[in-house]
């Protein structure tokens, strides 16, 4: 077992990236909570305990959640990783919001939309209000993209996590992608 990941409580784990410590809960059907980057472990532990509760996973650490971490890892480094293979446990939430993120789970690394298009392409045209209420109430970023949800203009938006938008436009910036307005042109001109 990979000793700088702390397991405080059975269906949970606390782990250390290059963005900050992040924390996961997850039930025998999947991935229940993520936690994005806080500055301590015990900040990561409390965020996840008063988000997620208590787990009703068994003791033992599913192969997969080793494996996310992992990937979880990787992409604070910069690298292009897919999280949409990993097992989301949804249970509880209504179908919009599921609808919603099934949605946002299609957007790759790298790839934004606005909360409109994210609206569109989930059947629920002209709904970016509710679309953005959705995001925000995301039990799984990161694994369930809610940061590459833009404003209209490529105005970074809204992030619920620490940090807020600074946070997720640090993700975006991992994945290359650059918000906001382009910069001002200057012309040379050599008379």
């Amino acid at each position: 077992m990979d000793t700088t990941i702390s397991y405080p409580r059975p269906g949970h784990a606390v782990f250390e990236t290059t963005l900050g410590f992040m924390a996961l809960a997850w039930s025998d059907a999947g991935l229940t909570r993520a936690c994005l980057p806080e500055k301590t472990a015990a900040a990561a532990e409390r965020r996840l305990l008063r988000l997620a509760g208590e787990s009703d996973a068994g003791r033992a650490v599913p192969a997969w959640i080793g494996a996310l971490i992992a990937d979880i890892r990787r992409y604070a480094e910069g690298e292009d990783v897919d999280f949409s293979a990993v097992p989301v446990d949804l249970a509880g939430v209504d179908e919009f919001r599921r609808d919603i993120y099934a949605a946002a789970r299609c957007l790759g690394y790298g790839e934004t939309t606005t909360y409109g298009g994210l609206a569109e392409k989930s059947g629920h045209k002209g709904l970016f209000r509710e679309t953005g209420a959705a995001l925000g109430a995301n039990p799984v970023p990161l694994v369930i993209p809610c940061h590459r949800i833009l404003a209209a203009g490529g105005k970074i938006g809204g992030f619920s996590a620490t940090g807020g938008s600074a946070t997720k436009e640090r993700m975006l910036s991992l994945e290359g992608v650059r918000t906001g307005p382009p910069p001002s042109a200057q012309a040379s001109f050599g008379f």
